[in-house]
């Protein structure tokens, strides 16, 4: 693929990765993902603003073989998706200036073992000329590592993020189609964002400062309507959560799904959107995606010997490492002799402040006893939820009816 244009000198490069289907082996890519880096060609200098994954290092290059040598190399974000050509760039450019924040040049010269003396640190509101374009380098931490930056390109109105705003999405396409590209960007910041909710916000309001054109993150297309990405993040990071149940399950030999439908129902009657998700053929992405608005987390599970399914444990381990706004959170499930199945889940929760509603376990099969507990747990939900910020159906459709 050839350089792509986003303004006057400005080109989107790198690689799209179609097939792609995990991340970090752990993270699903239903739609693939890109590796963008982007080159601004300056009336003196020019820089190159990332790099891609070391397996697409061929593309990289083919791609830079048609365009001026870059005299600096912009690192926003030390993870090898960015940065992992890096070695090889400075052998092709011997005279390439590698520019990157104190915190960056450090971790470089620890991961990939950069020279030292390649580097020029920059602080926060620090500028670089390229001549008639000024390039300006804005610390963002947390977004999402403590070494992050974005760079800020005066003249044009490009704010280039990194992972910041990113999608893994892959398409041809330089701007984004926001109705294609919502699901991606929101599983995206649940998946990596989200544990650093208060410091996303706080940095989504310092770039909002800008007048912003355009967003060029690292992963998916740009974004050419800005305020677009913009205000889901703020709904993201910093909304209410929402009358809605995140319900992730597993069961063996029917008893839980028994409950879990059950459950399901009652809350569906009581005016409660269920989220629920089945953890033998989950994706990982969704439940992270859920948990972005839910007000309350029940988790489903049998009791294996004396513990929680492994799979119900990885459950609550995701939540607990994502950190949702949820308020309240239970288990659903059964057992054949006993155990310590809610002590254990709650255990791996540890981090969310979370209030926990009376479980409902049940030896083997649910009777009609047991079906009333869960009733009134339903009934507390519901009560709980009326505080909450109802269900919002415009995240669900991105507005559909504004084409």
């Amino acid at each position: 693929m050839k350089p792509r244009r986003v303004c006057d000198n400005v080109y989107l490069i790198g690689a799209v990765d179609w097939d792609r289907r995990l991340f970090d082996s752990l993270i699903p890519l239903p739609h693939g993902t890109s590796y963008n880096a982007y080159f601004v060609a300056g009336s003196e200098k020019n820089a190159l603003l990332d790099t891609v994954d070391p397996s697409r290092i061929g593309t990289l290059m083919a791609q830079l073989d048609e365009l001026p040598a870059p005299d600096y190399l912009v690192v926003h974000h030390v993870e090898q998706d960015h940065s992992g050509c890096l070695p090889e760039l400075l052998q092709r450019c011997p005279d390439l200036t590698v520019i990157c924040s104190e915190k960056a040049r450090s971790m470089l010269v620890e991961h990939l073992h950069v020279d030292d003396a390649r580097f020029r640190v920059v602080a926060d509101g620090d500028t670089l000329s390229l001549g008639d374009k000024t390039l300006t380098f804005l610390s963002t931490p947390w977004v999402h590592w403590p070494e992050t930056m974005c760079t800020w390109l005066e003249e044009d109105r490009l704010l280039f993020s990194c992972d910041f705003f990113g999608s893994h999405f892959a398409t041809n396409d330089v701007f984004a189609d926001k109705h294609q590209v919502y699901d991606g960007a929101k599983r995206y910041y649940a998946e990596i964002m989200m544990p650093f909710a208060t410091q996303v916000l706080k940095n989504v309001e310092k770039v909002a400062a800008y007048p912003i054109r355009a967003i060029c993150p690292s992963h998916g297309p740009v974004y050419d309507e800005p305020a677009f990405i913009i205000e889901a993040y703020r709904d993201w990071a910093g909304g209410e959560p929402q009358n809605i149940v995140c319900l992730p399950f597993v069961s063996m030999h029917g008893s839980t799904l028994l409950m879990v439908d059950h459950l399901t129902a009652a809350l569906t009657d009581r005016g409660v959107a269920v989220e629920r998700f089945d953890l033998t053929t989950m994706d990982a992405g969704e439940v992270a995606s859920s948990l972005v608005h839910a007000g309350t987390v029940v988790i489903g599970t049998p009791t294996v010997l004396t513990g929680p399914h492994p799979l119900a444990m990885y459950a609550a381990v995701l939540a607990n490492a994502l950190r949702p706004r949820a308020k309240y959170a239970t288990v659903i499930g059964s057992y054949g002799w006993g155990g310590k199945t809610v002590e254990t889940l709650v255990g791996q929760m540890a981090k969310l402040k979370l209030e926990y509603l009376d479980p409902v376990l049940v030896k083997g099969l649910p009777r009609a006893e047991d079906y009333a507990r869960l009733d009134a747990l339903a009934d507390t939900i519901a009560e709980k939820h009326e505080d909450l910020a109802p269900r919002n159906f415009a995240d669900l459709t991105v507005c559909r009816t504004d084409h």
